[in-house]
């Protein structure tokens, strides 16, 4: 209870606040870019460290989305040279770019700190890569290069792996509407055909006290239905014209047997 109420004043006071994808702040309003940074929304809130070792000076780098990375007030993204104790700003989140593809988002924070001598002392700029990758949550924070080389358009370049960004797999069922329909239908028509003859076997077996074949829910009634099955079956399927059998015309086989033949000579007299 007390620490819900600590966090509700803290909260209200500014001091601690709910962080979200809409606390970056695009260069252009775009409904589009928009979507690509909602797609990032579990990253929020995390600080993403970074050590870069390749150069002679070792730096550790603080990335975070949509949030005061390292606690630095508006910055997406900083350098940190423990050696000299100095922190500086490559790239701020109030300056954001977002580009998405398929498996993959490419997020810019621009209006770093100015280059004390490199790319005409321009503002840095931070790109971070985030790519898909299915095995993992979210994975660590990797350096990609520092292109500094140049007049213009200096970059450094960061690379992030997490499920977030990966396509949505759409059901192994089938592969169209219409078959995925299909699918379900015969789903659900084999699960009640399973509970009918399951239940139907139970409560003859259980309730009637059948035994043998009779155990088969409505016996009779599916004994018949066959018998009809196979005579509409032969009737239909039948090429052979078949002789209507006297039965059916009220007269009895019984009585169809030839009757002896009366020989007028008899009549004659001798």
């Amino acid at each position: 209870m007390w620490i819900m109420a600590f966090h509700l004043v803290l909260s209200v006071s500014g001091v601690y606040s709910v962080k979200s994808t809409k606390d970056c702040k695009l260069l252009s309003h775009s409904p589009l870019q928009q979507k690509v940074l909602e797609r990032l929304e579990p990253l929020v809130g995390k600080n993403f460290t970074a050590e870069d070792k390749a150069s002679n000076e070792s730096y550790t780098y603080v990335f975070q989305l949509c949030g005061d990375a390292g606690g630095a007030p508006n910055a997406g993204v900083i350098q940190v040279d423990k050696k000299a104790q100095k922190t500086t700003v490559i790239g701020k989140y109030t300056h954001t770019q977002a580009i998405g593809g398929s498996d993959w988002v490419m997020l810019i924070y621009t209006n770093g700190e100015k280059y004390d001598a490199h790319c005409n002392k321009e503002e840095r700029k931070a790109i971070i890569m985030i790519s898909c990758d299915r095995n993992v949550k979210v994975s660590k924070l990797e350096v990609g290069l520092e292109e500094r080389e140049k007049e213009e358009n200096c970059f450094y370049l960061f690379e992030l792996d997490t499920s977030s960004v990966c396509p949505v797999i759409e059901s192994k069922l089938s592969t169209g509407s219409i078959i995925s329909t299909g699918s379900i239908i015969l789903i659900i028509g084999f699960s009640l055909l399973a509970v009918y003859l399951v239940g139907g076997f139970l409560y003859q077996r259980v309730i009637v006290g059948a035994k043998g074949v009779e155990q088969f829910p409505n016996y009779a009634f599916w004994v018949e239905f066959g018998n009809l099955a196979a005579d509409g079956c032969d009737f239909v399927c039948r090429s052979r014209k078949r002789e209507e059998s006297p039965a059916y015309r009220g007269e009895a086989t019984d009585n169809l047997q030839e009757e002896p033949e009366e020989r007028d000579d008899q009549l004659l007299p001798m």
